[in-house]
């Protein structure tokens, strides 16, 4: 009866450092660096951007958007160079954007 009780309180600190490490771990995770607020702030971000871009003359449809914390990331495909830096120039503008990230890609040229 002494040998269970000593393997359960054994288990028991086991398993409560096993779960204290869970939570430190998810604390140094990006996202739990961000508050609620944040979050909040890089969705309406994003949602300016992908208007900016949706009211230009020029259509992104393959462009993906996503914020983080002020920053913007573009990735995707256009045609163009042209396309790619209007894509960029536009996101620039959007308030609240400290930096743009232009990953977009440009699609090669079908006719060599």
């Amino acid at each position: 009866m002494k040998a269970t009780l000593k393997t359960l309180a054994l288990a028991s600190v086991v398993a409560t450092g096993f779960v204290t490490g869970c939570e430190d771990n998810a604390r140094n995770m990006p996202e739990a660096t961000r508050t609620a607020g944040q979050q909040l702030d890089d969705k309406k971000m994003e949602g300016n951007v992908k208007d900016a871009l949706s009211a230009d003359a020029v259509k992104y449809p393959e462009v993906k958007v996503t914020a983080y914390k002020g920053v913007v990331q573009l990735s995707g495909f256009v045609n163009e160079r042209d396309q790619k830096n209007r894509a960029g120039d536009l996101a620039s503008k959007v308030a609240g954007v400290t930096k743009v990230e232009n990953n977009i890609t440009v699609k090669a040229d079908k006719n060599p």
